[in-house]
């Protein structure tokens, strides 16, 4: 089955930061992608980006570190929909309104409903909003 993947969880993968329970879930989408194929709206590469400068900036990772994390990354069957960018201004914005979500989180939100796929999330604002939008978190 595919999925909506957040940036929430790429980034528990990064930083191996959390609760339990959210490194596991993390870890849990990790391997359901050996099988099924995950889906990112087009915004989710400039996220993952911004992260890995802000924390190499901060000094908190190395960009030798960074560099293993995107060359595991190109080996994960990612798919990016590009038909993000022709929603924004439109559906996104009504859900970012809708759920006061950030553009940014709403896009995924935009992208499950549209292609109606289980949403991988560990963003709690997400996780309500998408509840309330009738999407399923994928577990």
């Amino acid at each position: 089955m595919s999925f909506v993947l957040d940036n929430s969880v790429t980034m528990r993968w990064f930083f191996g930061d959390g609760k339990p329970q959210e490194l596991a879930y993390a870890g849990k989408v990790l391997d359901a992608m050996k099988q099924d194929n995950a889906i990112v709206p087009v915004t989710w590469g400039l996220e993952v980006a911004n992260v890995i400068a802000r924390a190499e900036a901060k000094g908190l990772v190395t960009e030798a570190r960074s560099g293993v994390f995107l060359e595991m990354l190109e080996g994960v069957d990612i798919d990016v929909d590009f038909a993000t960018y022709i929603h924004a201004m439109t559906d996104t914005l009504q859900l970012a309104r809708r759920y006061k979500l950030s553009a940014y989180d709403a896009s995924y939100l935009e992208l499950a409903l549209r292609q109606g796929m289980p949403l991988a999330t560990l963003d709690e604002d997400l996780q309500k909003a998408a509840k309330k939008a009738g999407v399923k978190k994928f577990a």
